[in-house]
């Protein structure tokens, strides 16, 4: 195999690992495989995911490698790691369910979820839009402002529908108490934010302009 077609496996096995991965966080603590929230959850979870990456391995597989990339530490290392826990979102609904802690109607657990798929469906109109969109946050030669689709109306859509996606997670998955570490979800995307805009008005010619003429970062008229 080739250095190339090495090069996009990766890139086509990561998100499928992390669906993998996601899958186990979410039903180990249950102890059951009858934990229909968790499954009705990774359902709209796994089949978006599963067509931006046949999408875009067969459209654009460097995007896919970009997305592969770790974390930048320069945006990262500013964030308080008490704000990570936001996490325990996940593994904590599996215990709720396993231990009766709390009772979400079910229509709550419905429109949880349809806001967790309205968050991942704008998530991929701003992959389609911005192929330069990566958990790496650097600047590469030739890259230009994209201020078009859903950045013609906020400057950081992507993480507006991650908020979507991490705050509604707890209830689509019927849990009261991991609603409470999903809240730390928005300050560390305030903060990951303020960082990314630090280096993006420092090194991306254009970007202070994009931001005089779309004020707004993550939701309109309020930041």
């Amino acid at each position: 195999m080739d250095s190339a077609a090495h090069s996009k496996l990766k890139a086509f096995s990561f998100p499928i690992i992390m669906m993998l991965v996601l899958a186990l966080v979410i039903l180990l603590p249950s102890g059951t495989l009858r934990y229909w929230q968790a499954w009705i959850y990774l359902t709209i979870f796994f089949i978006p995911t599963l067509f931006i990456t046949v999408y875009f391995f067969k459209r654009n597989p460097e995007f896919l490698a970009r997305r592969r990339q770790g974390e930048d530490q320069e945006t990262v290392k500013k964030i308080p790691v008490f704000f990570n826990l936001f996490f325990l979102a996940y593994i904590i609904p599996g215990f709720d369910f396993r231990f009766h802690w709390s009772t979400v109607p079910v229509w709550v657990v419905i429109a949880a979820n349809l806001m967790v798929f309205l968050g991942y469906v704008l998530i991929i109109l701003v992959f389609k839009e911005n192929s330069y969109a990566s958990s790496n946050i650097t600047v590469e030669n030739e890259q230009a402002v994209i201020s078009t689709g859903p950045y013609s109306i906020i400057r950081h859509p992507m993480y507006t529908g991650l908020s979507a996606m991490v705050l509604f997670a707890p209830l689509a998955l019927g849990s009261y108490w991991a609603v409470i570490p999903a809240l730390l979800h928005i300050p560390w995307t305030v903060l990951r934010i303020r960082n990314e805009e630090e280096l993006l008005l420092r090194e991306l010619p254009g970007y202070q302009d994009y931001c005089a003429k779309t004020p707004y970062r993550l939701i309109p008229s309020v930041w």
